[in-house]
């Protein structure tokens, strides 16, 4: 779970402020001229990763199974539209990694508090 939220300020990092460097192009597998005009709204899209990531960290920082719960299923349903949506890596990098963390969580003994 503690996973899933670094990989989200992973993707805020990126989103925010290396959107339009060699790195942010290699990983999103875009030109300068699309990075450049769509910066913004990767910087927003970032910031929206970060508040994943926060709820994430808050909800296992205080033992809240609701939050946590209800994060890992935003950022799996996240995953999941992104990956139909936009480029089907998005599921496999994004939804499976919380997904998992779910399944590991309800399945693994977690789950019953």
């Amino acid at each position: 779970m503690a996973l899933v939220a670094l990989e989200h300020v992973f993707f805020l990092f990126i989103q925010m402020f290396l959107w339009t460097t060699l790195y942010g192009l290699r990983v999103f597998g875009m030109t300068e001229e699309v990075a450049k005009n769509s910066a913004k709204l990767a910087m927003n899209q970032g910031l929206y990763n970060g508040f994943l990531a926060v709820g994430l960290v808050w909800a296992l920082a205080t033992n809240r199974t609701e939050t946590l719960i209800f994060f890992l299923i935003c950022v799996t349903l996240a995953g999941v539209f992104g990956g139909l949506t936009v480029n089907g890596k998005i599921f496999f990098i994004q939804a499976l990694p919380a997904l998992l963390a779910l399944v590991f969580y309800f399945f693994c003994g977690m789950g019953q508090n």
